[in-house]
């Protein structure tokens, strides 16, 4: 990026702050970017407890496969940090 753009890269040098700043500051205000986020993790949360349900139904083995545990519990676990109240955002 900053390769391409010599002007990018006269900014960082003079003023690094403020400019990664100003690069930064669509993740913290956009929230399409969080809706998409916990969309796809709701999809692979509620998709992975379907997959544990299939498993558990369709086969003579009850064993869920730990895959399908941990995608779960990690979907769950991002989502859960991605909307928890923190103190430094506003």
């Amino acid at each position: 990026m900053i390769r391409e753009d010599p002007e990018l890269a006269r900014k960082i040098q003079s003023n690094p702050v403020e400019t990664i700043s100003e690069l930064a500051a669509p993740l913290e205000r956009d929230v399409w970017i969080y809706r998409i986020v916990v969309a796809a993790l709701s999809l692979v949360a509620v998709l992975s407890i379907v997959g544990a349900i299939i498993v558990a139904v369709g086969t003579s083995d009850a064993q869920v496969p730990d895959a399908v545990v941990a995608l779960g519990s990690a979907a769950v676990g991002a989502m859960a940090g991605l909307l928890a109240p923190h103190s430094g955002r506003s």
